[in-house]
């Protein structure tokens, strides 16, 4: 292809899709394309895609035909898990001239050259792994460690459409982290898939990749993004409760509640192991940040079921959570379960959850109240304020400066407001 051409990306779902999306816009630009937004027209559009959701397949077609509609001589490429789960599919919905399956998905070039139409592979082929990291953001870079998931749990798709775990070496992860720490990026996010199954591969561990990172020069913070709990070791909380730059911030999925549906789930503990890993960091932490994902209305979730996650939840010392709906996916477990939960009961228990959360992050939030942290501020302007959040994840507002952008300033935190801090 000529040099010289424009790209645009879209991306859906998880940081993960954010950190390989930013790594193929940078091999499009390194070939003389030039990078404009999505919005604009473009010779080439990428979307690089998830497929958690139904939702997310449907919003996928609908950005395709709109492409379509507005710009019919560019080329649409389709890459991501719903690229490798239904390729087939993919392929026949108007306007898309390629499907890249996650074997391929940084070869997207050379595909595009030989004008290829779809090119994948079985999932249990994909074996290979290259870091990947977002650039764009200032403060902020998404940097994936770590790829596939060997748990298959029975609601979830992932395993099919990313393979098996994987990550590269120690060795290479940190030549690769060295190069984000040459960018403008104060804070950096470690994701993957199963994060705390780094090392599998390679027969190293994640504890012994955070102890290397930590000694890189020039990222002042890194992250832990979602990570398993009987994965998150009371060794990792006690390097972090000591580290200068790994964060007091931790996201660990729950999903339930209840033992029976933990089992029926297929998840890899119990609620006593995820009290104790809540209760080690508390107690070894002060005012860590704590978020829990919790799945609603999976099969055979009856009232009593659910209200035992409820009061789990309520009794538990955490800072927010992320609820799901369940939803059905095809080529699951869960989906063969007969006992299904009505919608409208979903969307109920839902709505108690969330507002359980609330509560939660108004008590973490005034129990933060009048103590002394660290903000890094964003460069985004609303209505003349900007937002920068603290090492625990607490928000702070501010009339928009240009000078504090990407800027890490010790702020006192006296002025609460609707689960933000005024400075």
């Amino acid at each position: 292809m000529t040099p010289n051409r424009s790209v645009a990306f879209h991306t859906f779902g998880c940081k993960l899709n954010f950190s390989e999306t930013s790594t193929i816009s940078r091999q499009f630009e390194k070939a003389g394309f030039a990078l404009v937004d999505f919005k604009e027209s473009a010779d080439v559009y990428v979307i690089n895609t998830c497929s958690v959701t139904e939702n997310a397949d449907k919003k996928c077609k609908q950005m395709v035909r709109s492409i379509s509609n507005r710009s019919p001589e560019s080329k649409v490429v389709i890459v991501g898990c719903y690229a490798q789960l239904k390729p087939e599919q993919i392929i026949k919905i108007k306007g898309v001239d390629l499907v890249v399956g996650a074997s391929e998905k940084f070869n997207i070039l050379e595909h595009l050259e030989k004008e290829n139409t779809s090119v994948s592979s079985k999932i249990t082929e994909v074996k290979t792994f290259e870091p990947a990291y977002s650039v764009g953001d200032r403060t902020r870079s998404f940097f994936k460690v770590q790829d596939g998931c060997d748990y298959f749990c029975s609601f979830c798709t992932i395993p099919l459409a990313r393979g098996t775990s994987r990550n590269a070496s120690i060795k290479k992860t940190i030549e690769v982290a060295k190069k984000v720490a040459q960018t403008q990026v104060k804070e950096v996010v470690l994701t993957g898939v199963n994060i705390g199954d780094f090392g599998k591969s390679t027969n190293e561990t994640f504890f012994e990749l955070i102890q290397q990172l930590d000694k890189i020069e020039g990222i002042d913070r890194f992250r832990i993004s979602s990570i398993e709990p009987n994965l998150l070791s009371n060794e990792i909380i006690n390097f972090v409760a000591h580290s200068n730059k790994f964060v007091p911030h931790f996201h660990i999925p729950l999903q339930s509640g209840n033992d029976y549906l933990l089992t029926k789930m297929r998840r890899r503990y119990d609620t006593k192991l995820y009290t104790d890993r809540i209760a080690h960091i508390n107690k070894t932490i002060k005012n860590c940040c704590i978020g829990v994902d919790v799945i609603v209305g999976y099969p055979e979730e009856t009232d009593e079921r659910f209200e035992e996650t409820f009061k789990f939840l309520e009794n538990l010392e955490i800072s927010y959570l992320h609820v799901f709906p369940y939803s059905e996916r095809n080529n699951t477990t869960a989906i063969r379960n007969e006992h299904v939960i009505e919608p409208k009961i979903r969307a109920d228990r839902s709505k108690r959850l969330r507002a359980l959360s609330k509560k939660k992050k108004q008590h973490f939030y005034a129990k933060n109240q009048g103590a002394k942290r660290t903000v890094l501020f964003e460069g985004e302007n609303n209505d003349g304020f900007m937002q920068g959040f603290t090492d625990n994840y607490l928000s702070v507002h501010a009339p928009f400066d240009q000078q504090k952008i990407n800027q890490l300033i010790d702020v006192e935190l006296n002025k609460l407001e609707d689960c933000k801090f005024l400075f």
